[in-house]
């Protein structure tokens, strides 16, 4: 089991928050693979209503992508979007089995660009000080 907590709120749309991820992260050399797509996915059930919305016109999206480092294993960082707002995460398993060095060094990465780039809300999990 994994335990999913929101680092960052973008004010962009989850595949605007996707391309600025990629754009930043592969400079460092990251290799970025997207392994799942909500929209993609819900092409195969049609009818299918969103929770948020209660109906099938949905605008959610949520993106799972693998970050690799250079050497060594992989890290996960979920988008999860609802129209012009994201909000990335990264996946911690309870049995350490991810690359959780790897995932702070991307935390602070976008946390950081973020900042200097003044696209965030500044919502921080673990900062109480912006709520």
């Amino acid at each position: 089991m994994s335990v999913l907590l929101p680092f960052l709120a973008l004010d962009r749309s989850c595949d605007q928050a996707q391309a600025w991820v990629n754009q930043q992260l592969t400079k460092d050399g990251w290799r970025i693979v997207r392994t799942f797509d909500l929209q993609v996915a819900r092409v195969g059930h049609p009818g299918c209503t969103c929770p948020n919305h209660g109906t099938d016109a949905c605008n959610c999206q949520m993106v799972v992508l693998l970050i690799y480092p250079q050497n060594g294993d992989p890290a996960t960082l979920i988008i999860h979007g609802q129209g012009d707002k994201s909000w990335l995460s990264l996946t911690v398993s309870e049995n350490g089995r991810t690359n959780q060095r790897f995932g702070a060094v991307i935390q602070k990465t976008l946390q950081d660009l973020a900042d200097l780039l003044l696209i965030t809300d500044v919502v921080y999990e673990d900062d109480q000080s912006n709520v």
